[in-house]
């Protein structure tokens, strides 16, 4: 059973490496609705421990003060592992997404905890809301609410835990691609694309909220124009923009090429792209027949991966308002192979990702220190702009 912190698992993340030139983007309307430029909010320097890493990388999004990094490097250091411990302590210190607590579950209480917390500490808080009814096809991270009634009712509790404060939403992992892929029984792909619109409604009600709806990875759906349709129906045009590679291992270069040509068709719409574990891109078996599709080797727990850039709004796009750590470094992906049950924390992997050395360039580089913009919310259509919360924090 899924535990409710972890990214997603999913054999549908067939790892297969996109490239192509960035372009120079433009914000243009997207389906009839305006989508607001990036504005840079003035903050105070950020509290220590709050969104900054050993190695001085600072962000503005909330990092868990004593989350399971930190506590696997403490257990190390008691035992003799310093080096190993200092290695953990790279994550320590890194702001990555917190799921929402979901299936049958209350997420209020957990979920005002957080934002609390990151309001306190200066930092915008990533929630993913991953909940809808069939999530994941039946695969490793199956579940989810019971049906379109229970989802309803699930919404409203989260958007209440959230209130008036700052958060980001990651929404729905994989739901649009799944949707898309075909993988859905009948009446779950009919109440789809309402659930996921309400969805964005939902929490665009809230005035600190951003929202990115989940639009896959690079090498899943082909067919962007069949997932351009996908996320209008499912409500794109009322959210913040979309979001990319959650959860996968695509390189940030390959998910850039294949999400500003996924923008061009979005009139312009902003993304967000999951850098948690893509520093060394994905993972090709050695010995693989080039004309047989890959197992779950590609997504599930693959060896030799390395963390990607830490998270930032310093992206050099403007239209992708942030690389952020949606996937949460170390959780397993699922019980592959003898791996720990998905989501369940896995030291020696986690330890894996962090001393595992990413190309140059590819999430080693700094982020200019002048980029210090922080997206607000874009306001749903009608409503009055809603100014951005006083406290937020810069880079």
């Amino acid at each position: 059973m899924l535990q409710r912190s972890r990214g997603p698992a999913r054999r549908s993340r067939v790892a297969r490496l996109t490239t192509g030139a960035r372009r120079g983007a433009v914000v243009l309307a997207c389906a009839g609705v305006a989508l607001l430029p990036r504005p840079a909010l003035p903050a105070p320097g950020p509290p220590a421990g709050a969104g900054a890493g050993d190695d001085g990388w600072v962000s503005p999004f909330w990092a868990e003060p004593l989350g399971r990094p930190a506590r696997q490097a403490r257990v190390w250091e008691e035992r003799g592992r310093e080096d190993d411990a200092e290695a953990l302590r790279r994550l320590a210190g890194r702001p990555t997404a917190v799921w929402m607590p979901g299936d049958g579950d209350d997420p209020r209480e957990r979920v005002a905890r957080v934002v609390e917390d990151a309001e306190r500490a200066g930092r915008i808080p990533v929630l993913v809301a991953y909940n809808v009814p069939h999530r994941d096809c039946g695969q490793y991270s199956s579940g989810g609410a019971r049906d379109a009634t229970a989802y309803r009712a699930w919404l409203a509790r989260a958007a209440e835990g959230i209130g008036v404060h700052r958060a980001w939403v990651v929404l729905e992992p994989d739901a649009v691609a799944h949707w898309v892929s075909g993988c859905l029984p009948a009446e779950a792909a009919r109440e789809r694309p309402a659930l996921l619109a309400e969805a964005v409604r939902t929490f665009k009600a809230r005035p600190g909220v951003s929202v990115y709806l989940d639009a896959g990875n690079p090498g899943w759906i082909a067919d962007q124009g069949a997932l351009a349709e996908a996320l209008r129906r499912a409500g794109v045009a009322e959210a913040d923009g979309f979001a990319l590679n959650v959860s996968n291992f695509h390189t940030t270069a390959g998910t850039l090429a294949y999400g500003d040509r996924l923008s061009d068709r979005l009139g312009g719409a902003h993304y967000v792209i999951d850098t948690s574990r893509n520093g060394n891109g994905p993972y090709v078996p050695p010995s693989r027949d080039p004309g047989k599709p890959p197992g779950d080797e590609a997504w599930c727990n693959p060896p030799g991966r390395a963390l990607g850039t830490p998270p930032t709004t310093a992206t050099g796009d403007p239209r992708v308002d942030a690389f952020l750590w949606v996937k949460r470094p170390g959780e397993s992906d699922g019980a592959c192979r003898g791996a720990p049950p998905a989501g369940q924390w896995w030291g020696e992997y986690a330890l894996g990702l962090a001393t595992a050395a990413p190309p140059a360039g590819e999430s080693a580089a700094r982020p200019p220190a002048e980029s210090t913009a922080v997206p607000a919310p874009q306001p749903a259509p009608g409503a009055a702009p809603v100014p951005a919360p006083t406290g937020t924090p810069r880079l």
